[in-house]
């Protein structure tokens, strides 16, 4: 259950009149109308760019009026929704076309040796910030210690993130699945393991009506979701709506509906926020986005938090109009989409200095290893986490690092009574100066 620590000034009552209509023919109306609209500004905001001689109240009017003229139209059994395409809206939808079709391996961006590794790294960075927005207590570097070296989760907060990433694998090898009410449930159990009161109500839907959002400040209810009754059938809806291609809705509008609904919806005693997101991410993917995987979206909601839960508010208090909810989550992929690309810089940048670890009788995975344990001297090494940052079977990477105890530059570290790991040897420079023959 999320707990929204933000309340909203209540908007007037919007009224349609033929002098309302005339102000979207009057050029200086219009024109302060379509700035409103394509940032989506709510009434707090929009009050403050009426133009002289209008009252805001009318002309808020006049922007409702204009966004519901341009609406689409989409019905659930738990809620009727509406959104509008606004010229910021297309731009961005194309500008993702154009950016997520690209190819990693072009120009600047991250080479193929490079591809896994950052791919479990961004996956880290998900799953650790979007446990954090739902409550998990820990610290990057410990919640990212305990994924690489596989470690038991020590309290709730460490499961919640080790559920988080472990569901985003499991949605991976499931994007070719139709959208169904057991995938639903299933995602559901991955992400709530061992973090409900009650165990039974993982991967299951709600039976009552006792879940309501509240204001973290003042206790006051914020949200009170559709009655559990409709749960069903509002899944049922929710299926065919991505499964069938009745009527051509952009994907990336339609995976971000569907992370409205299902939050509405509150389908979850809890994991609602968490659920919903995954299944953002299990579509984008689904439809071919494949760059999804290597951006950290929860990370950047995690810094905004606030106009995350303002845009829930903002689509709910005016009429279910969807326009806020994806104007913010757009602008979250640009901030990841902006993000990835000042780590593909850096990455070119250490493409060269990868160039001095390659030595004779050293494969390009070994000078993997030894550059990680060069630059990262306190690092431990585990195969089961290399097999996936080098895309290789867990016996090929033992091989790997076996080969490169005997040569001196890594030595064994015991981590507990079954599993041991691989560090930078005490000689590791003697035997690299060695090794290059200098």
């Amino acid at each position: 259950m999320c707990y929204l620590n933000y309340m909203i000034e209540k908007a007037p009552e919007a009224k349609t009149t033929d002098r309302i209509a005339a102000f979207l023919v009057n050029p200086v109306i219009r024109d302060a109308i379509e700035k409103v609209n394509n940032d989506y500004l709510y009434w707090d905001k929009a009050k403050y760019h009426v133009p002289e001689g209008v009252s805001a109240e009318d002309f808020w009017s006049a922007v409702k009026f204009s966004r519901y003229l341009q609406s689409r139209f989409l019905k659930f059994p738990c809620c009727f929704l509406r959104f509008y395409e606004t010229f910021a809206i297309r731009e961005a939808l194309h500008e993702f076309d154009m950016s997520f079709g690209g190819s990693l391996s072009s120009g600047s961006a991250i080479s193929e040796r490079n591809k896994q590794y950052f791919l479990m790294s961004s996956i880290m960075e998900e799953a650790i910030a979007s446990s954090q927005m739902e409550g998990a207590n820990t610290t990057r570097k410990v919640a990212k210690e305990m994924l690489r070296t596989q470690r038991k989760p020590a309290d709730q907060s460490q499961q919640m993130i080790l559920n988080n990433y472990n569901t985003i694998i499991y949605l991976s090898s499931r994007k070719n699945e139709p959208l169904s009410a057991q995938l639903l449930l299933d995602v559901h159990r991955h992400i709530t393991e061992k973090t409900l009161d009650n165990a039974e109500n993982e991967g299951r839907f709600r039976t009552n009506d006792s879940i309501v959002v509240q204001n973290g400040v003042t206790g006051e209810v914020v949200h009170n979701p559709p009655s559990w009754t409709l749960i069903e059938s509002s899944v049922e809806t929710i299926c065919r709506f991505i499964n069938e291609e009745k009527e051509f809705i952009h994907p990336i509008i339609k995976a971000i509906i569907l992370h409205f609904v299902i939050s509405y919806l509150h389908p979850f005693v809890d994991g609602n926020g968490r659920t919903a997101r995954s299944i953002f991410y299990w579509y984008m993917l689904k439809k071919g986005y494949w760059l999804t995987e290597f951006l950290s979206i929860s990370r950047v909601i995690y810094r905004s938090k606030a106009s995350y839960e303002k845009s829930f508010l903002y689509t709910e208090s005016d009429d279910m109009d969807l326009g806020y909810f994806l104007t913010y989550n757009l602008e979250v992929m640009r901030k990841s989409y902006a993000e990835l690309q000042q780590y593909l810089q850096r990455k070119a940048a250490e493409e060269n200095a990868f160039l001095e670890f390659r030595i004779p009788g050293i494969n390009e995975r070994q000078a993997h290893i030894i550059k990680t344990v060069s630059e990262k001297s306190n690092s431990i090494l585990i195969s089961r986490e290399l097999e996936r940052t080098l895309g290789v079977s867990v016996k090929t990477v033992r091989s790997d690092l076996e080969k490169l105890v005997q040569l001196g530059l890594l030595e064994k570290v015991s981590l507990n009574k079954r599993l041991f790991g691989y560090a930078k040897s005490n000689a590791f420079e003697e035997r690299l100066r060695e090794i290059r023959g200098n």
